[in-house]
């Protein structure tokens, strides 16, 4: 080979490590910093309200079903105390701003799990996370129901549903 050719090996070598380096950087912020928002866009039009129906409606403060739970608990780890009352919307967890309980724990990925239910039952689900969720010791892949008290661990961090 001539030395023309070795040099332009050596600079497309260095080219696809810097490449790789860069990368990773790009990885790990994302992971500290979370996403970037999108402050720019002007805000969504609102539709236009419909008329109220004559239907009675179940009233806003109502409690929830008998054997439901009503709260979500850290009961291990560096968030060990910190709840958040369970409600028909979905519940996120992880080290991302979006979350609704914000972990400190090096081990939990920015949108770690998610809590949700179909009104009968919660579900726990795994976001891809690097270190896993696991229900009671079994890895969670794919939805899993979930009772109450049982706990389901992420990084170094224990949640149970209460009531």
């Amino acid at each position: 080979m001539t030395e023309l050719t070795l040099t332009l090996i050596k600079l497309g070598f260095l080219a696809v490590l810097w490449l790789f380096v860069l990368s990773a950087v790009s990885v790990i912020r994302s992971d500290i910093f979370g996403a970037k928002v999108d402050t720019t866009r002007a805000p969504q039009p609102q539709p236009p309200r419909q008329k109220k129906s004559k239907q009675p409606r179940a009233p806003k403060g109502r409690k929830p079903k008998r054997g439901m739970p009503s709260t979500l608990v850290v009961t291990d780890g560096p968030n060990a105390g910190q709840l958040v009352p369970v409600t028909g919307a979905d519940i996120l967890l992880g080290r991302g701003t979006d979350a609704a309980i914000r972990l400190d724990d090096d081990y939990v990925s920015t949108r770690h799990v998610r809590f949700s239910t179909n009104g009968e039952q919660w579900y726990v689900e795994d976001l891809g996370s690097t270190n896993g969720t696991y229900l009671g010791s079994q890895r969670v892949t794919s939805p899993v129901p979930v009772d109450l008290g049982m706990p389901v661990r992420l990084g170094k961090t224990v949640v149970e549903l209460r009531k």
